[in-house]
């Protein structure tokens, strides 16, 4: 790959490092010009110094940063401790080749500095992007989890260590909604419509890989042979005999639907919106208000772009634990619809709102969810001597203990539904309005 130290972006027109060591040879002089440019900070006043400067890993794309500066004048609004994202991981192909997520993340961050921006993300210091490179870099507010009245960070899919676990999900749908609710009242700046213009294409994860409806059925196949050797690693209800003659009887049908499934999730304009579509718990942070009502703030946009708000509530669903799905649901999806009517969006039932999540989420389900998490538990040696999901070789392992639960979810959702009148659906579907 060809490697560069700074390039010109193409937003701000401001040049920008593309890795740690430019930006410390650029310093508080680069860090000074760039959120003059952002308007960020007020050009009567200047970065003085860094005085820390620390790589920190995570995250599927991109290297980052955690900073602390110090300002000529002090302002109560300016944050000393800043996160840097980049784009490029010069050391990691395979992390690099997703450089391009951070196009539309970095014009999100843009857009968030506009004083009426209807929710609460990382104050944005600077972003510009390198449309011909992929190179990019976003300069946020380091978000204080367990100090200043917010909570620690929760990580993905350990939501039981979490005592009220609705309440986070409450808050978060509220913020989608919102969001999405604004932007089709038309409450949001222009550039909405020029940088995040529906594409489905960009959004559809099964044109990655689309099985047959046969290559379902052998899916499926392999599934129950797995849980019959690991049955304790998942929920009885979605390893039952019945459920598994069910599921290969359904499943291909469902499949074999598939234009049609897009036709509906695309064709339905007044619940297509900006949303963020991976808000799962551990993309927030959370803190109560006056009237200790929970609040949340959303982060990590890659990939922001407008999407039916189906694939949105999937998102940040889909790691919760399962009992959410069962017992609050319909609530989640009532709360859903009333904020977002009162911020402009269209009317819309809770039924419909529930199908367009059932289609998406199945759809995505067959795609991903039911054969790449045995992938993933397979890897691990000591597999046949765990005893459940919450054993401690998953529960420190992210990525497994994230797999097990949202294909549980999947599942869990199939068994649920009647998928039998949804596919029913499907086949005397027309394209006429729901």
């Amino acid at each position: 790959m060809e490697k560069y130290d700074w390039v010109t972006g193409n937003f701000l027109e401001a040049e920008i490092p593309a890795h740690s060591d430019a930006l410390r040879a650029g310093g508080a002089d680069f860090l000074t010009a760039a959120f003059h440019r952002a308007g960020s900070l007020c050009r009567n006043n200047r970065v003085t110094e860094i005085t820390q400067f620390t790589e920190i890993s995570g995250g599927s794309t991109g290297r980052k940063l955690l900073i602390s500066v110090q300002y000529e004048k002090h302002q109560p609004h300016l944050h000393q401790d800043l996160f840097i994202k980049f784009s490029r991981d010069y050391d990691s192909p395979a992390r690099d080749a997703a450089r391009t997520q951070m196009a539309l993340e970095v014009q999100f961050a843009l857009l968030s500095m506009s004083p009426d921006f209807p929710i609460d993300v990382p104050v944005c210091y600077f972003a510009d992007y390198h449309h011909d490179s992929g190179t990019g870099i976003l300069v946020t507010q380091c978000i204080p989890y367990g100090k200043q009245g917010f909570e620690d960070h929760h990580p993905k899919a350990l939501d039981y260590r979490i005592e009220n676990q609705l309440e986070h999900y409450q808050a978060l749908l509220l913020s989608l909604a919102r969001l999405a609710g604004c932007h089709k009242a038309g409450n949001l700046d222009e550039a909405v419509e020029r940088y995040f213009s529906f594409d489905p294409c960009r959004l559809d994860v099964s044109r990655h890989k689309q099985s047959t409806p046969e290559q379902i059925r052998e899916k499926v196949r392999d599934y129950a042979e797995f849980v019959a050797i690991y049955p304790t690693l998942f929920p009885e209800n979605i390893r039952s005999e019945a459920f598994l003659v069910r599921l290969a009887e359904e499943a291909p049908r469902f499949q074999s639907q598939l234009e049609k499934i897009n036709s509906v999730l695309h064709s339905t304009p007044e619940m297509v919106a900006l949303c963020h579509w991976n808000a799962h718990i551990d993309n927030a942070w959370f803190w109560r208000n006056d009237d200790n009502q929970l609040e949340c703030g959303l982060l990590d946009w890659g990939n922001v772009s407008q999407m039916n708000v189906a694939m949105a509530l999937w998102g940040c669903l889909s790691a919760a634990e399962t009992f959410i799905w069962n017992e609050h649901l319909d609530d989640l999806l009532a709360l859903f619809k009333n904020e977002f009517e009162r911020c402009g969006g269209a009317a819309i039932s809770v039924q419909d709102l529930k199908l367009y999540l059932i289609l998406y989420a199945c759809k995505m389900g067959l795609v991903w969810m039911l054969d790449m998490p045995l992938v993933t538990l397979s890897k691990i040696r000591e597999l046949p001597q765990l005893s459940c999901r919450f054993d401690p070789l998953i529960e420190t392992n992210e990525h497994a203990r994230a797999q097990i639960l949202i294909m549980s979810n999947f599942l869990n959702l199939w068994h649920k539904s009647d998928m039998g009148a949804v596919i029913r659906f499907l086949e005397a579907y027309d394209g006429a309005d729901l």
